[in-house]
């Protein structure tokens, strides 16, 4: 199932805020490249009818159910990939392209 760290919900807390868009769920998307990594999306939107939805992290998160098995054992992080340079990443299993991440 699709997750959402503690470091990436509380990211997505405060997005929501400055934008005005609380109370908004996380819509996540993903499509295949040519080179057959996956490109993702996400963005606050409200739910439709037909809509995948998941809870995590305090989190509402929805998608198009066809997004379901490429997200499926997905997690979504908020990190520091450089000094003072953060952001969200995609820990995807699914994505021929994902490299877990090295234990420090």
């Amino acid at each position: 199932m699709f997750r959402i760290t503690p470091n990436a919900a509380e990211q997505i807390r405060k997005a929501a805020k400055q934008s005005g868009t609380e109370g908004m769920a996380l819509r996540l998307a993903v499509r295949e490249k040519a080179d057959g990594a996956f490109d993702y999306k996400m963005g606050f939107d409200e739910a439709v009818d037909g809509d995948l939805r998941i809870q995590s992290e305090g989190i509402e998160v929805v998608m198009d159910p066809k997004f379901q098995e490429k997200l499926d054992e997905c997690v979504l992080d908020f990190v520091e990939l450089e000094p003072g340079n953060w952001q969200f990443i995609f820990l995807n299993p699914a994505d021929p392209h994902y490299v877990p991440p090295k234990e420090h």
